[in-house]
């Protein structure tokens, strides 16, 4: 009676063990789906999803094999659980492309498992490096109904073949994929005619001789994360280059539309009044509250005019952040000044022009928030690592300079930022 009593607690316990594990499992499967949600891009989905399957049956060696538009074949393989060595011995192999057992999953997408890859039909064996596989769980991953790539897995470190709870399992995880890779294209898309419309609402920036310009727009990480970031630099008839940042409240297509329309009229502004920046300002602001609803909007437009030695920076703000110069010689500094209301705030406010002298050879960088704001660090830290970045590339090209400032922004990057700069002659 003892006996037969221990023997039902033992396989009660074994029965509440196996409950635990498969708990343990589905909570992990969750934590996996919820973690592929938030990847931001397509290749840190793929990625997980291999390192994922992985963690779930326990194997060792993990791939996934991305097919071609033909669907025939493999052209993108991503590999995770290979050592240093085993990548070493791999080097100058190319991946695998859809050939032996992997083809046989591509030609028939059901899931499958093998016990020993050698003694498979299909099998042509493994190029010279190729650590020892003898397991193979392998699962197609479809997007919309069509095969998008095949998950494998080998070798389980308990040495186990893969069982049919690891096939499951891996069915759903690839099913979550699936899902996660279609929201990325769709993430990718949206993201990509965003930035193809804000692109087209820019311009392209005119022969600005004796000058050098240059500018660079970036589009906020988040999906169409539109922005009412612009820039603009026209040479005027009395002898002078203008330039303007800005950056209208909003991430919408109200926002952009806004952006486009506050650029048209001030080029018409500056080009047929011939005026301070701040009587422009001031006449852009009160056209706009009379003709048109304008979201709040910062700028800094100023007008680079020639002087007795050199030129001279005469700019107005509308609560835009400083310019900065950078003297030949390296030295950094922002140009501090009153700024002004923004735009679409009080349009009886009177606005402030200031002047500086730029040498031969300065450079001043006109930028919007997007480069240096970060939410866990305050402004003036944004503005000194920025300061310190221009000291550094101050020697590029004019352009490969506001391209390497946009790349090494300070900021988090979750919105736009658009970078202007002007560089006098030399002599």
């Amino acid at each position: 009676m003892r006996l037969q009593l221990d023997a039902q607690l033992d396989q009660i316990a074994k029965k509440l063990r196996e409950l635990a594990t498969a708990k343990d499992r589905l909570q992990s499967l969750l934590d996996a789906v919820l973690a592929l949600s938030r990847e931001e891009d397509l290749p840190a989905v793929l990625h997980r999803c291999v390192t994922t399957a992985m963690s779930l049956t326990g194997a060792r060696y993990g791939a996934l094999g991305v097919l071609n538009e033909s669907g025939e074949e493999l052209e993108q393989f991503i590999t995770a659980g290979l050592s240093e060595s085993e990548l070493s011995d791999l080097a100058g192999t190319d991946f695998p492309r859809g050939r032996g057992v992997l083809g046989h999953l591509i030609r028939n997408p059901q899931p499958l498992r093998v016990d020993d890859i050698a003694s498979h039909p299909a099998s042509v064996g493994f190029p010279p490096g190729h650590p020892p596989m003898r397991t193979l769980l392998g699962v197609a991953i479809s997007v919309r109904g069509t095969i998008y790539g095949d998950l494998y897995l080998s070798e389980r470190h308990d040495g186990r073949p893969f069982d049919r709870e690891d096939e499951d399992i891996v069915v759903t995880l690839a099913g979550a994929a699936g899902i996660a890779i279609e929201n990325m294209r769709l993430f990718e898309q949206v993201r990509d005619s965003a930035e193809h419309f804000q692109r087209l609402l820019l311009p392209t920036l005119p022969d600005l001789h004796p000058f050098i310009g240059a500018a660079t727009y970036r589009p906020a990480t988040a999906p169409g994360h539109l922005g009412g970031d612009w820039y603009d630099a026209i040479w005027l008839p009395d002898n002078s280059c203008a330039v303007v940042i800005g950056d209208v409240v909003g991430h919408d297509l109200h926002a952009a539309a806004a952006m486009a329309q506050t650029r048209s009229m001030l080029r018409a502004l500056l080009y047929d009044r011939l005026t301070p920046p701040s009587t422009v300002l001031h006449q852009l602001d009160r056209t706009l509250h009379g003709i048109t609803d304008l979201p709040v909007t910062t700028a800094c437009l100023a007008r680079i005019e020639p002087a007795q030695e050199g030129w001279t920076l005469h700019w107005s703000t509308a609560g835009h952040l400083p310019p900065l110069l950078i003297t030949p010689d390296r030295q950094t500094r922002y140009l501090y000044a009153e700024p002004g209301l923004p735009l679409a705030v009080n349009t009886e406010q009177p606005r402030p022009d200031h002047t500086h002298p730029l040498p031969p050879g300065a450079t001043v960088v006109f930028y919007t928030d997007g480069l240096i704001e970060h939410p866990a660090h305050a402004v003036d830290d944004g503005l000194a690592r920025l300061a310190e970045l221009a000291t550094a590339y101050i020697g590029l090209p004019l352009q490969d300079f506001v391209d390497t400032l946009a790349d090494h922004h300070p900021s988090d990057g979750h919105d736009d930022m658009a970078i202007l700069a002007l560089r006098t002659p030399h002599t």
